[in-house]
């Protein structure tokens, strides 16, 4: 298999024994490795992969490193990768690839190709989930933390969600999402691809990643000791029975909330926006799923 490996080297010492990894295992012996060094630099590593004909992309990085290389990947024939190495690594539980390194390399080397839908947030891609409101701000704060050196990690995202859970006011909304509508104040607006945030917090337990649509996810803006009682929901996968849940199929989706705010792609901030177009490109991306979910029937794949 002719590929290319991306590496993401904020990773640190994960980085270092992913390298090792895909050096020692037979499979991957011979794939080149690219470092990146600032943003944008995935995505142009891909489409060059993906313009001279490769079989893969490897993404060895966290969500960011996954969005981008996919976004250079978009409508090509080469497939993408993951080597799970961030603080959430939603995509990759939902695919089931294991979070250690050589692990995750050994179960690619025997993955199957699917196409799966991409969504698109003002023209620019997401793989996973996007959306605005409490987890916007959370994966700013998160953002920040890292710029000034603080420490990673889901116990990290854990303490500032809680944080920001005091100081958090919910804000108004004009959602329109396929045949719904909400108006009102709430805590999330979600557009979903996948099935879980990353850490285990699933947000749409039984997501597809094939089917042409996404779920938008509206949780409705609640008293904080319901709010923090509620979110034990996300990881016992019944965020569904919170009475505040709500979520509708669309294919194209718009929201507003009369002034500028905070959004994100895959748990990327993004600069803030007046108006968020949402839509789906189906099947627009080859990806490398392990063969035990490609074959689940209630796994996150329709099609055969």
């Amino acid at each position: 298999m002719k590929a290319r490996a991306i590496l993401n080297p904020r990773a640190g010492l994960a980085a270092a024994r992913a390298v090792r990894a895909l050096e020692s295992d037979p499979a991957w012996r011979g794939t080149e490795i690219l470092v990146t060094g600032a943003r944008g630099d995935a995505r142009a590593f891909a489409a060059e992969a993906a313009a001279a004909g490769y079989d893969a992309v490897l993404s060895i990085g966290g969500d960011g490193t996954a969005n981008e290389s996919a976004w250079g990947l978009l409508g090509s024939q080469t497939a993408l990768g993951l080597v799970p190495m961030g603080s959430g690594n939603g995509l990759a539980r939902t695919l089931g690839i294991p979070l250690r390194a050589d692990r995750a390399l050994g179960t690619l080397a025997g993955a199957v190709r699917r196409r799966m839908d991409v969504g698109m947030v003002n023209g620019r891609p997401f793989l996973n989930v996007a959306g605005a409101g409490f987890d916007a701000q959370v994966g700013a704060d998160f953002h920040a933390h890292g710029l000034r050196g603080g420490r990673r990690g889901v116990m990290t995202y854990v303490r500032l969600s809680l944080l920001r859970t005091w100081s958090y006011r919910a804000e108004q909304w004009r959602l329109s999402a396929g045949e719904g509508r909400f108006e009102g104040r709430a805590l999330v607006i979600a557009f979903v691809n996948g099935r879980q945030y990353g850490g285990g917090a699933v947000i749409v337990p039984g997501a597809r990643l094939d089917v042409g649509l996404l779920a938008v996810v509206v949780i409705e803006d609640a008293p904080r000791f319901e709010m923090v009682w509620n979110a034990t929901r996300l990881f016992l996968g019944s965020i569904e029975k919170f009475r505040r849940y709500r979520h509708f199929p669309a294919r194209t989706a718009v929201l507003e909330d009369g002034g500028a705010f905070v959004h994100h792609r895959d748990g990327e901030p993004e600069d803030e926006s007046a108006r968020l177009e949402v839509t789906v490109q189906p099947l627009a991306l080859t990806i490398l799923v392990p063969a035990v979910t490609a074959a689940d029937v209630r796994g996150p794949f329709a099609q055969p």
